[in-house]
């Protein structure tokens, strides 16, 4: 970690445990579409790439799609969701423990931190303000702020472009293996969590630098104090 400055974080199941409201927002789009609903812990499973494959997912009942799905009803359910989800963003939402304390620390110590999730950029502001970590981060990126996302390394290289740092420099810290995946892919080292949305592969199968249960473990393995 000598040779750290950056950080990237993921947000829905690192930071954020987003689910019961994603959930709220997909099963009353399934409603209105008449289509049945799931439980939230069903839901969780299918959390981790973007709004519009939750709701693919939401409309096969599955965690595998169903590529039978018109393309047509599937842009007018995701419609639905984002307009449903609009309202909902951050109604039952809650920070993982030791997520503020761990930011904040990491800001006075003088680390760069960035934000980059699979989420719909329009809704990611209104997250971080309710849980008043908005101005923590230097930049982030959102599912549909480039031309690819995350398992791509390429938002994580446009972050090292923007702060002006190698991969080298940098952690991504994420619950999926969206995260881990991009992180090799982009010559970063990676932290995988052990909770949050990963579909219920452990973690550690896909190898990141470090494996932590809990956020506030990063202050620990820099010797920093909480």
């Amino acid at each position: 970690m000598r040779d750290i400055n950056t950080f990237l974080f993921d947000l829905d199941g690192t930071l954020v445990d987003s689910a019961p409201d994603l959930a709220t927002s997909l099963n009353l789009t399934l409603a209105e579409l008449g289509e049945a609903q799931f439980s939230l812990p069903e839901i969780r499973g299918w959390v981790g790439n973007g709004a519009k494959m939750l709701v693919h997912r939401g409309l096969s009942g599955s965690h595998e799609v169903d590529n039978s799905i018109p393309e047509t009803y599937l842009n007018n359910a995701l419609e639905v969701f984002l307009r449903h989800y609009e309202k909902y963003v951050c109604d039952a939402s809650t920070l993982y423990p030791n997520v503020s304390d761990t930011l904040h620390t990491l800001k006075q110590n003088g680390f760069n931190l960035a934000l980059v999730t699979n989420k719909p950029k329009a809704f990611v502001p209104a997250i971080l303000e309710s849980f008043s970590i908005n101005h923590l981060f230097d930049l982030c990126i959102g599912g549909d702020s480039l031309e690819e996302k995350k398992p791509s390394p390429l938002p994580l290289l446009h972050v090292c472009e923007v702060l002006n740092v190698s991969p080298s420099q940098c952690v991504m810290v994420g619950d999926s293996k969206n995260d881990i995946l991009a992180a090799k892919a982009a010559n970063m080292k990676s932290i995988g969590l052990t909770y949050g949305y990963n579909y219920g592969q452990d973690i550690s199968i896909f190898h990141p630098d470090w494996v932590i249960d809990d956020i506030g473990k990063i202050l620990d393995i820099l010797s920093l104090s909480h």
